[in-house]
């Protein structure tokens, strides 16, 4: 199967100011979480022929075993990757970090609304990734909602999901990705209110060994931030040829995923700088 850029064909609703907006499933679209994308309007995204996505409202139970709901993935069942996952950014704080690695129940035809530990359930993995299909496959999970990103506890665990998580380089992962997300937090913390962030993967067209989860070839950002009384956007992309990650204009992060400059951009281009639309 070709999972080329080409097939990346993100058409975003132009209503939309930016793009962007422990979990459940949520047939067809994001009704439960829409506050996770400015103007409470997803992106569209066009799968590849015989791709199937889902989207996931992200969601944990809180200490009075109430749903909170902390993030939005697209989750595509087929690659078993995500296709992106949106949040708002409000501050980073340093937060322990505890990588215990859910799953979601729902995926896999169980009830249970949010995520649940890996033992959970009797089949799940048929449409999901779990832990031992990234057991020395020479791969880290990488995250897309990074926990460097959360500003409380709930958040920190709700990331670690295997919905939340694409298998990335290990060099990679460590080192230019994790310097990029140290300089997002920078950039975003001059915002005059909370940002939102989608980030995002394009799939190669190998898998890791198990021959089950896609490996994710590109990993790509977006974020959305107030300043001055206007939204502004910046795309980040990469590796790119030197193993680094490259910012861009919001119109050329766009090219990039659709492969065509004809369609329809989620931002408005304004001299200089990416003006959210």
């Amino acid at each position: 199967m070709n999972v080329s850029l080409l097939h990346l064909v993100f058409l975003l609703l132009l209503s939309s100011v930016c793009f962007f907006a422990l979990s459940e499933v949520v047939g067809n679209n994001f009704s439960k979480c829409k506050e996770f994308f400015l103007n409470t309007a997803p992106p569209d995204f066009t799968p590849p022929w015989g791709v199937s996505v889902k989207p996931i409202c992200q969601c944990i139970w809180d200490d009075n075993d109430k749903e909170m709901y902390l993030y939005a993935t697209l989750y595509s069942t087929t690659w078993k990757i995500p296709v992106y996952s949106a949040y708002v950014f409000r501050e980073s704080k340093s937060i322990g970090r505890c990588d215990v690695w859910y799953i979601e129940p729902q995926l896999d035809g169980d009830t249970e609304p949010c995520m649940r530990p890996k033992g959970y359930g009797t089949n799940i993995g048929t449409n999901q990734a779990v832990n031992r299909d990234y057991e020395k496959s020479g791969y880290d999970k990488g995250h897309l909602y990074p926990v460097l990103h959360t500003d409380n506890h709930l958040s920190m665990l709700a990331t670690s999901t295997l919905t939340n998580a694409a298998p990335q380089n290990p060099d990679f992962n460590r080192n230019a990705w994790l310097r990029h997300e140290e300089a997002v937090i920078e950039d975003l913390e001059s915002c005059d209110e909370a940002a939102y962030v989608v980030t995002g993967v394009v799939p190669d067209t190998k898998t890791i060994p198990n021959k089950k989860v896609t490996v994710s070839k590109y990993y790509w950002r977006a974020t959305c931030c107030l300043k001055n009384s206007q939204y502004t956007g910046k795309g980040y992309y990469g590796p790119d040829n030197n193993g680094k990650v490259e910012e861009l204009t919001i119109k050329d992060l766009q090219n990039k995923l659709s492969g065509c400059k004809k369609k329809r951009l989620f931002f408005e281009i304004s001299g200089d700088s990416d003006v959210c639309y």
